[in-house]
């Protein structure tokens, strides 16, 4: 034993637990982001007439899909998943009481808008938080936070036949995500402000960018395709070159 635990501690992986480690951000705020997300997979669901296996897919995929991927590439800690009942019983509950009560959800038709932000501004902090939790590097942390934020709703539409809308021109869907990660690592590492206050900060600039880019239709940039403009420039050289070279 004594010499297995001298090389765990010479190969730099620690033998804590992640939950004897200090939570960033309360176990009640995971729950929410889950609960949020199955919602959206509710409103998907029900756009789409899928049937009672289709309610608790979708919600399962979108609640639980984007902490997933971020355990699995982590690879440190619990799998949240796994290790809480809680996560997926609300999940399916969301599914059920979605599945028996279709028609209240259509009764605001900008609610999947405001759904899917929120459901995005708190997987960000979720990410990100179990990143900065382990001490990971800045790059690390904001790619946990991105992935995290919009893995639910990439899994969504890969399972439903379409591309990603992470890698379509949309209006600064993960962009707003990667926006998130560094205010909350911005506001944890180098402001050092509760952590509260980070979450706050973090939600409120993941949703505020997006509502800003749905309401005046701002969205990401396709292929700049500087070819021509490349060619031109290397024609011009080489004129230029022609001219100093006759005599």
């Amino acid at each position: 034993m004594k010499r297995c635990h001298g090389e765990r501690r010479r190969s730099g992986v620690s033998p804590r637990p992640f939950r004897e480690r200090r939570r960033v951000v309360p176990e009640w705020l995971d729950l929410m982001a889950v609960i949020v997300g199955a919602l959206a997979g509710v409103l998907v669901a029900a756009e789409r007439d899928l049937d009672l296996v289709g309610f608790i897919g979708m919600c399962l995929i979108c609640a639980l899909g984007g902490g997933l991927i971020r355990d699995v590439i982590m690879q440190v800690g619990d799998v949240y998943v796994l290790n809480s009942v809680w996560p997926i019983l609300v999940s399916v509950i969301t599914a059920l009481l979605g599945f028996t009560f279709p028609h209240a959800v259509r009764h605001f038709p900008n609610l999947y808008e405001w759904v899917d932000m929120f459901s995005v501004a708190l997987f960000v902090v979720a990410g990100v938080s179990k990143a900065v939790a382990y001490g990971l590097h800045a790059p690390a942390v904001l790619l946990m936070g991105t992935l995290t934020g919009v893995g639910g709703g990439m899994l969504r539409d890969v399972v439903l036949g379409e591309i990603p809308q992470v890698f379509r021109r949309s209006n600064l869907y993960a962009l707003c995500a990667v926006a998130g990660s560094f205010c909350f690592l911005w506001c944890s590492r180098t402001l050092r402000l509760e952590d509260t206050v980070s979450v706050v900060a973090t939600v409120a600039t993941v949703v505020l960018l997006r509502r800003i880019s749905l309401r005046y239709d701002i969205k990401s940039p396709t292929g700049i395709g500087l070819e021509d403009k490349v060619i031109d420039v290397r024609n011009q050289l080489r004129k230029r070159k022609d001219k100093r070279n006759r005599p």
